[in-house]
């Protein structure tokens, strides 16, 4: 995953391939990903994505997007912080499920050229009228338990809109003021590294990567299911023991390149859910 430049602690990129966080300013995959594409396929082509993978050098080639998120974040009132993080991985879901944003969609041709390129996510923040000014932009709300995340089509990475591009992307930190609930057997779980200390923004950059490569392995079957039901999903910090076993299990893994924050190596571990979102890899009850 990489980090926006002028966003080094608030994004992160995957690409077709493996995952890493790779130069200031952006957000995408040069590590290792476990996955490359949905199941079945030789590409990503969650939101009509090139049908084989992408050269490392192809991808940098390529004009390079970014798909902007955006935290409703009043002062009087913050989200929880892991409420924020399930809400953005809903996000990015919401996004790339959207009738929009694949065949002919209106976004089609912008998720085409992102996924096409390093997958770029960068999260800002907004309150008050800078927050009513972004919310009238093309884009979709997710709303979860106490957050906003507004998600927008890709943009490339010199054309922020004014009213995005003016927006804060250094020093978004949130608590928790109780202790969330333990990941429930049916949805999904994104597991966060235990060692490691993120920024909320950064960490919300990561779930959305671990969210994206989960969406790429499932069946269009699966897909509609897990859609259907409002993608149900938890994010948790692993136990050290259960991290070791998770990024050996064969799972999805988001790598980072260490660009940002934080030194190279895995970030995040997406593991499926008895009902929503079911991934190979993992051990049946390891709940």
């Amino acid at each position: 995953m990489s980090s926006d430049d002028t966003s080094p602690s608030h994004s992160g990129d995957i690409s077709p391939g493996p995952l890493a966080e790779g130069p200031a300013g952006s957000a995408g995959p040069t590590g290792s990903a476990g996955s490359t594409g949905p199941a079945g396929s030789a590409g990503p082509t969650a939101s009509a994505g090139p049908t084989a993978p992408a050269r490392p050098a192809d991808r940098d080639a390529a004009p390079q997007y970014v798909l902007p998120l955006v935290l409703h974040l009043e002062k009087t009132d913050p989200p929880a912080r892991t409420d924020a993080l399930r809400t953005a991985a809903r996000a990015v879901l919401t996004i790339l499920a959207d009738e929009r944003s694949t065949g002919e969609g209106e976004w089609a041709r912008a998720m085409r050229d992102w996924e096409d390129a390093r997958i770029r996510k960068v999260v800002r923040r907004a309150r008050g009228a800078e927050w009513r000014k972004a919310a009238a932009l093309p884009g979709i709300t997710v709303t979860g338990g106490s957050a906003e995340v507004r998600v927008y089509p890709p943009i490339p990475l010199d054309g922020w809109p004014k009213e995005l591009a003016k927006l804060q992307v250094s020093g978004t930190d949130l608590d928790d003021p109780e202790p969330p609930a333990a990941p429930g057997p049916e949805g999904p779980v994104l597991w966060l590294n235990p060692e490691l200390e993120m920024s909320a923004g950064k960490t919300m950059a990561q779930v959305g990567h671990g969210a994206q490569l989960a969406w790429w392995e499932l069946s269009e079957t699966d897909r509609k299911a897990w859609r259907e039901a409002g993608f149900p999903l938890s994010v948790a910090t692993a136990a050290p023991d259960r991290w070791r076993e998770l990024v050996t299990s064969g799972l999805p893994v988001v790598r980072d390149a260490g660009f940002t924050e934080i030194a190279p190596g895995p970030t995040v571990v997406a593991e499926g859910g008895e009902r929503f979102c079911p991934l190979q890899g993992g051990r049946p009850g390891s709940r």
